[in-house]
């Protein structure tokens, strides 16, 4: 990524954005980073980044997290803690829904994000409904732009099955995200496949960013 200290991962919902977030604050972490990690998923209940909380913490990563989190709630609000960080010299990252809730809930800091300097990633799967279409995944990253008051930097493809994803899922997917590379005028910055299919694909894809499995389904 480029040294920016502000980051934001956005994605529609099922792109895998949140797993994205964790393994990029767990790798910073492990660089002697220290990394906070702001929780602006507002409306998904299944998977945010607050609900890694002491995992997290126990990688020295600081949280903060919309004040339902970890409860019963579904009305969210924001924390005040979110502030405190643009006045800190450490990277941060926003898990941000790629929800009308969420983009608006970024909005409020855009001047503070933009005054500052930040990347934004937009996390992408073929095998998601409403993004399957390299046109429609570039309408939800332009309705997040418009709510948000920010600019995409680059692509993550993350294209995957869940348990079942293999190296033939992740070459068949990068016409795709080539396709919405072309349509949104972004690069393909990362192509995002779980750790054991690196070796498959190191010497077939470019900025391969593998992944540990940390968000997985409250069924498992």
């Amino acid at each position: 990524m480029k040294q920016m200290r502000i980051h934001i991962v956005t994605g529609h919902y099922g792109s895998g954005k949140t797993n994205f977030s964790l393994c990029l604050a767990k790798k910073m972490a492990k660089q002697g980073e220290t990394v906070t990690i702001v929780d602006l998923d507002i409306v998904n209940p299944y998977f945010r980044s607050s609900d890694y909380t002491e995992q997290l913490r126990e990688l020295g990563i600081r949280v903060i997290a919309p004040s339902y989190a970890g409860t019963t709630l579904d009305v969210p609000a924001l924390s005040p803690e979110i502030g405190s960080v643009f006045a800190m010299n450490t990277p941060v990252i926003f898990d941000v829904g790629g929800d009308d809730a969420g983009a608006t809930a970024l909005g409020r800091y855009a001047k503070q994000i933009d005054s500052q300097g930040y990347e934004m990633l937009y996390v992408i799967n073929k095998n998601r409904n409403l993004i399957a279409d390299p046109a429609d995944a570039v309408q939800v990253l332009r309705e997040i732009e418009h709510r948000s008051r920010l600019k995409a930097h680059g692509l993550v493809n993350n294209t995957h099955m869940s348990d079942f994803t293999t190296a033939r899922d992740i070459l068949f997917s990068l016409d795709y995200a080539n396709e919405v590379s072309r349509l949104s005028g972004l690069p393909v910055q990362y192509t995002a496949v779980k750790n054991e299919l690196v070796p498959q694909l190191k010497n077939k894809i470019p900025n391969l960013f593998g992944l540990d499995i940390i968000v997985k389904p409250i069924w498992k």
